[in-house]
């Protein structure tokens, strides 16, 4: 259950998975709100951030770097650790969000979630979307956090899974794997960025791009719409699983499962850059 807030804002489900950038521009600066920078890659050096936001570095402290898989889950303590360097405490009210749009935010929002926090929702259409409604921005990278925060991981089973997990998935009749990757990634038709790795699909798997569930500023699709497209590409199935490249926007396509009403979901963390690796996990390619 979320823990309320000692500070009058709004918590877990009434707060929303989405906030607006209007909605959150005057409660900038209020105790107990923290915002977080999840941008990734090229996007980490925007050059500028949302007035008084941290650093959620998920090309760094936030990922588990003791294996050869890019973007993985790190442990509980890691994950406690890193969490209240950056001022979160239990009570807090997180809004995460990235340069991209809705990239990498999402995988910040569902680390959360998987380590037992609700009060987190996503920046809708990101630093793009704050900036087109007019509100202000600092120069240079995201910031320190004032404090260490008093926050501790208390990780739910289920929400992260592995390879064994989604190759029983994808033999069972109720359950859908739905691939957040281009769809010439799906095909084999593309080459993979990662090097080393196979081309195409897991056999059973379902192809849906998480660029095709926003609009063309970034922000995510309203649900009746989200629903159908999920609908489109699972079928009946309500018991959904996520793979991408390296377990980050696989986070997009369950961030929108979430907003169309689905609630049994996972995201596969090693995601394509573990299954298309070199070995037995069967691989096809195709639509």
């Amino acid at each position: 259950m979320p823990m309320p807030s000692p500070y009058g804002l709004p918590t877990g489900p009434a707060f929303g998975t989405l906030i607006d950038p209007r909605r959150l521009g005057p409660r900038i600066g209020r105790p107990g709100l923290v915002v977080l920078d999840a941008s990734v890659g090229a996007h980490r050096d925007a050059g500028r951030h949302i007035p008084g936001a941290r650093p959620f570095d998920i090309d760094g402290a936030l990922s588990d770097h003791t294996g050869p898989l890019p973007h993985t889950m790190p442990g509980a303590e890691a994950f406690t650790e890193a969490v209240r360097a950056l001022g979160v405490d239990d009570h807090s009210t997180v809004v995460v969000y990235d340069a991209a749009g809705i990239y990498s935010s999402a995988r910040a929002r569902w680390m959360f979630k998987a380590m037992g926090f609700d009060n987190v929702a996503v920046l809708d259409g990101g630093l793009p979307a704050w900036e087109a409604a007019g509100l202000p921005v600092e120069p240079g990278p995201p910031g320190p956090a004032p404090r260490r925060g008093g926050f501790t991981a208390r990780p739910r089973p289920g929400l992260l899974v592995g390879a064994a997990e989604v190759a029983a998935a994808l033999a069972e009749p109720g359950a859908a794997v739905l691939d957040a990757r281009t769809r010439g990634r799906f095909a084999g038709t593309e080459p993979e960025p990662r090097p080393g790795l196979r081309a195409g699909h897991m056999p059973g798997a379902r192809s849906l791009p998480f660029g095709e569930l926003q609009d063309p500023d970034g922000r995510m699709l309203p649900a009746p719409r989200l629903r159908e497209a999920i609908e489109a590409a699972a079928g009946p199935s309500e018991r959904l699983y996520f793979s991408c490249g390296s377990g980050v926007t696989a986070c997009v396509l369950a961030l929108a499962a979430e907003l169309a009403g689905y609630d049994d979901l996972s995201v596969y963390d090693g995601s394509w850059g573990e299954w298309g690796l070199p070995g037995p996990l069967p691989v096809v390619e195709g639509p």
